[in-house]
């Protein structure tokens, strides 16, 4: 049953196993979410350092760090997975990739609270060259930033130590990328 009902969230009501309601967010725009983890060369990966009006909203002035993500159909209607991708890479980037690979579909971003899932891909990109300027997301996207994928762990624990805050969309694409680089 929808509670509350805007054109890019509603507050839902479902029953539970026990019987009670349980009270969740969906997103009625978009059939899915992409995260998408860049790879430069195999020797280092490309973050972004964003602010996020909901994290700002109830932990302050805090940063958070993340990949290019974006919504599946939201703008662009009857819109795939691998159109997507390639769309909000290239829109939050400027870059085109020479190859992608899907490593996960369907992982649920916080099960307990949202209908969201989303499709981890990484984008392998030999030539770091800006095909068009990346958008800022009407300033959400505040810095991008190279790190060598041997410097990753560092890095993120030196940022966190700064206040920034990690995201679970990030955190889980890592998790193929310690798999692929034996990290």
């Amino acid at each position: 049953m929808i509670l509350y009902d805007t054109k890019y969230i509603q507050l839902k009501s479902a029953e539970s196993k026990s019987g009670s309601d349980w009270v969740y967010a969906h997103r009625p725009n978009a059939t899915d979410v992409v995260v998408i983890l860049p790879i430069i060369n195999n020797k280092q990966v490309l973050f972004l350092i964003e602010n996020r009006p909901p994290i700002i909203a109830e932990k302050g002035n805090k940063q958070t760090i993340g990949f290019p993500a974006g919504l599946v159909g939201d703008e662009r209607k009857g819109e795939s997975v691998n159109e997507a991708i390639l769309a909000e890479l290239l829109e939050e980037t400027g870059l085109v990739p020479d190859s992608v690979t899907v490593k996960a579909r369907t992982v649920a971003s916080s099960a307990g609270c949202l209908s969201e899932t989303f499709t981890i891909v990484f984008a392998y990109i030999v030539n770091y060259k800006l095909q068009q300027n990346p958008i800022d997301d009407d300033g959400v996207i505040v810095d991008r930033v190279l790190v060598d994928i041997d410097n990753i762990r560092l890095w993120l624990k030196e940022k966190e130590r700064e206040g920034l805050i990690l995201t679970s969309q990030m955190l889980s694409a890592l998790y193929y990328l310690t798999e692929e680089f034996n990290l």
